[in-house]
């Protein structure tokens, strides 16, 4: 299957003399053998040796000091780890705990790991190692550890078991769904099996009716249940988990409580089925092959929102929106969450990024600005976190792609419903207080430096009442060089403001040269884009040069004089011109000095070639010139 590994590479360490290659060769052989060399070469076992028909493949180790550097070669690209001891030592058997769980841990092999008692018909009845010791005290000490066994490659005794497990702790992991320390299913794997519950809770009560448990499970099985059997499990439940049951049916408590009795019996293969089934992979977030994103065929093309996904989103929020009041509030958002992995816009770059009130209540147009930012900047987490919430409609058509920036340059028209707007400047320029002032907070005369990038977005309404969306990408000022050495930083640039406090003469000559910066490196790049010039801080007294000179630079650029805001008044007519700009992507593109010789180098270098295919085609033929 797709969510499995091609093979699962289990390597087989421990002390001299423990069985190490006798166990191996036992199983590949299905027989005891007389003799074994001293190192097995890799041995692989067919894909039919288990019911999940994936190859294994058995890495035996040498036990020699000086080929150690082989063994943590091995460990290094292990799937899962066997470590042996024997049954007649007790020696080898305290190594294990002393010696190479350690090791494990040192060298940080992050796989399951079984510990594998060998030649289990040759210990001492009278001082035997106890399996169940070893299971509470080493189980306990090291929770890498998933299973414990006793074995006999002379008898056959519980060989095949041991790679079963081994194989098993890979496919169908326990640590993702079982939480140890709480002895209780993990917060993620309760999240994916709300999100299971929610889509056959039908009428949204909050129960599983008898025909909703019977079609679960035959989305997850292919098999339905006789209401004998229906009526069998919710009595189990019921015994189990007194709140998990009531009058109309199975409750969520009672839901997690049958999965729990799966992990109770062992039976994590039955657990992983219905969550792979609902396209979960091993992290428990949906797989890549369960989101179907429509590919973006060039770098300067952007993926929004469809039209039937912002109204599916504007029910969810009506929805939630509970007491009406327009709002939703924290504990909302997070209820909206709460089959997700986690709670997507509580860390950057969404943390902060959209308007909300001084309670931290976010209205639709934050909410869906929220979606379109997501969207922007990570496509694939977007359709997850749709997915999570609830939307049913055909994955591939939540999405759209848009244009290329480049056609619709020659178009000299946009369809793009959502900008980008690059924001640079110099420090204290007045950057932030853009991205403030359009997620509506007050303005501040606290000045903290931007040091990592950051965004804003919120819906524009412009004159003709259509609605746009804006978002405002912050670059701080020491972090320019770096982003623009990766050539396709500009390629999802809509349009880019260079910002410089009217009050100050440098900050205008940093922003002049920022812009010659950014553009000239869209040029060699590709990237061409509108580009405006904002004269912030307008309330204070201007800085003389810097007015007389902006007029002459904005004329020899080819673009418009800046535009005057002071973000302490409020002024949001700024972003309208913004999308204005924006929406014209054949215009407003700075012509420096850079590119006006680039392209005359160009227009020579056109004319250079043209004459020479004249001079080619006007030359006599060169045969009849030789004879």
């Amino acid at each position: 299957m797709a969510y499995f590994p091609k093979v699962v590479r289990i390597v087989v360490v421990g002390d001299k003399s423990t069985g190490k290659s006798t166990l191996i060769s036992a199983m590949a052989s299905d027989s005891f053998p007389a003799t074994v060399p001293p190192l097995l070469p890799p041995t692989r076992l067919p894909s039919n040796s288990f019911n999940d028909s994936v190859p294994l493949l058995l890495i035996d180790t040498p036990s020699s000091v000086g080929q150690q550097g082989k063994v943590i070669e091995e460990l290094k690209r292990a799937d899962s780890v066997v470590v042996t001891y024997a049954c007649d030592d007790i020696v080898s058997f305290e190594r294990v705990s002393t010696h190479w769980l350690p090791q494990l841990q040192k060298l940080e092999v992050k796989v399951p790991v079984l510990v594998v008692g060998c030649k289990f018909d040759l210990r001492d009845e009278s001082r035997q190692v106890s399996l169940e010791s070893l299971t509470t005290s080493i189980m306990n000490q090291f929770k890498e550890v998933v299973t414990c066994i006793e074995c006999s490659a002379a008898t056959l005794y519980q060989v095949p078991e041991v790679f079963y497990f081994a194989q098993k702790a890979v496919l169908h992991p326990v640590d993702p769904l079982f939480d140890y320390d709480t002895n209780s299913l993990t917060d993620r794997c309760v999240r994916a099996l709300r999100r299971i519950f929610n889509l056959f809770d039908y009428n949204m009560d909050g129960t599983l009716t008898d025909q909703e448990v019977n079609e679960f499970q035959i989305s997850s099985f292919g098999a339905s249940l006789q209401r004998s059997d229906v009526t069998q499990i919710k009595t189990l439940v019921e015994q189990n988990v007194p709140e998990g049951v009531n009058s109309l049916g199975i409750t969520f408590p009672g839901f997690i409580g049958i999965h729990n009795m799966f992990l109770k019996k062992g039976r994590t293969e039955t657990f992983w089925a219905v969550l792979r089934k609902f396209g979960y992979g091993d992290d428990l977030k949906l797989r890549d092959d369960f989101l179907p994103v429509p590919s973006k065929q060039a770098s300067d093309q952007s993926v929004e929102l469809s039209g039937a996904t912002i109204e599916f989103l504007k029910g969810v929020f009506r929805l939630l929106d509970t007491d009406k009041d327009q709002l939703l509030r924290p504990a909302e958002v997070d209820k909206l969450f709460d089959a997700a992995p986690e709670s997507p816009w509580k860390d950057a770059p969404y943390k902060d990024a959209a308007e909300t009130t001084d309670m931290g209540y976010i209205s639709l147009n934050g909410f869906l600005s929220q979606w379109a930012l997501m969207t922007t900047l990570d496509p694939r987490y977007s359709l997850a976190n749709l997915i999570y919430i609830g939307y049913r409609a055909k994955p591939s058509a939540a999405l759209r792609v848009t244009c290329r920036r480049s056609e619709d340059r020659k178009k000299q028209k946009t369809e793009r419903n959502v900008f980008q707007c690059y924001i640079f400047g110099s420090k204290n320029a007045g950057k932030s207080a853009l991205l403030y002032s359009l997620l509506g907070r007050s303005f501040s005369n606290n000045y903290t430096p931007t040091t990592v990038e950051r965004y804003a977005a919120n819906i524009i309404e412009l004159i003709e009442g259509t609605k746009k969306t804006l978002i405002l990408r912050e670059i701080p000022e020491d972090e320019v060089s770096a982003f623009l050495s990766n050539k396709d930083f500009l390629a999802a640039c809509d349009i880019a403001a260079f910002v410089h406090d009217s009050s100050d003469g440098y900050s205008w000559k940093k922003s002049i040269d920022l812009l010659e910066k950014v553009v000239n490196q869209g040029e060699l790049t590709g990237h061409k884009f509108p580009c405006l010039l904002i004269a912030a801080k307008d309330d204070l007294t201007p800085f003389p040069r810097a007015v007389l000179d902006s007029v002459k630079v904005a004329q020899e650029l080819k673009i418009d004089a800046p535009i005057r805001v002071s973000m302490k008044s409020g002024d949001s007519n700024v972003y309208v011109k913004i999308i204005n700009a924006a929406e014209h992507p054949h215009l407003s593109i700075p012509e420096t000095e850079f590119m006006r010789k680039r392209k005359q180098h160009q227009q020579l270098l056109h004319t250079f070639i043209f004459a020479l295919a004249c001079l080619v085609y006007s030359a006599p033929d060169l045969g009849k010139v030789c004879r």
